[in-house]
């Protein structure tokens, strides 16, 4: 029901219901009720009347009101993040490509040997990961019907959806309370990393993305159907991505398992209870 339509309906209710009663009670009602009872009882019938259908137009205006505040202050935020995105795109992801740029160069002379290059690239490599999924976060709405810690991966996959032809299929049962706030900040990183050495090496088509409870724990698993790889002679950015991903691993004491099966390379994490 609209604004206009819920302010006729309070101007219209009052007025309605002391014609109908004035009617009756000429019409009908003369005999058994006096003319001074009868003016008694007009402003009673149209005090219960309004009590039992004004209040809840009240509350329906209240309501309509606090959506369009809630509107308007999410509003305000997302042009606030949109603005702090395009900042970061600007300014830092920028100084990162000429970053990058800079130790590509570096790496050709002959005087960079003995330096640590690998380390260095690894370390522009995961900022310049992490700039842009916080540029991707930014750039979307929260959702409050999702568990906040999740909307990260929401968020890069939705960018991924929007710069590839990825098919992205989920499934996610793990509930929050199974999950420490460490193992949150931890597997949201391995999953994230997953993804983005899918969409950088594996020329996949379709990705699925499923976690699930066990009777012992929990497992992760993320699948894709590109060209795979074999993880001990990876190079390059998977080198640095799965290096990545097995430390966090041994330093959370889970299981990782890097398969091929079935025309998929299939990243498996799994905690078990202790």
């Amino acid at each position: 029901m609209t604004y206009k339509q819920l302010k006729w309906l309070i101007l219209i209710i009052p007025t309605l219901t002391i014609g109908i009663w004035e009617y009756v009670r000429h019409e009908f009602l003369l005999p058994y009720i006096s003319m001074e009872l009868g003016n008694w009882l007009a402003p009673v019938f149209v005090l219960l009347v309004s009590l039992l259908f004004l209040t809840q137009l009240f509350a329906m205006i209240e309501h309509n009101q606090e959506e369009l505040n809630r509107a308007k202050a999410m509003q305000a935020v997302l042009e606030e993040r949109e603005k702090i995105a395009r900042e970061l795109h600007d300014g830092i992801a920028q100084s990162l490509f000429f970053l990058n740029a800079q130790v590509s160069r570096m790496e050709r002379m002959k005087q960079a040997e003995g330096l640590p290059i690998d380390k260095l690239r690894e370390s522009v490599h995961h900022t310049n990961d992490y700039v842009r999924q916080a540029i991707a976060n930014l750039r979307h709405a929260a959702d409050v019907d999702q568990n906040p810690w999740l909307q990260g991966v929401e968020s890069l996959i939705d960018e991924l959806r929007r710069e590839t032809d990825l098919q992205f299929d989920t499934k996610w049962e793990i509930p929050e309370s199974m999950l420490s706030s460490k193992d949150k900040v931890e597997l949201l990183a391995i999953i994230r990393e997953a993804l983005l050495n899918i969409h950088k090496h594996a020329d996949a088509t379709r990705v699925r993305v499923q976690a699930l409870t066990t009777k012992t724990g929990w497992t992760c698993q993320i699948a894709d159907n590109g060209k795979g790889f074999e993880p001990d002679t990876a190079v390059g950015g998977n080198r640095y991505g799965l290096k990545m991903m097995r430390d966090r691993v041994s330093n959370m004491s889970w299981q990782l398992h890097i398969e091929r099966e079935d025309g998929e390379t299939r990243v498996t994490i799994i905690k078990e209870a202790k």
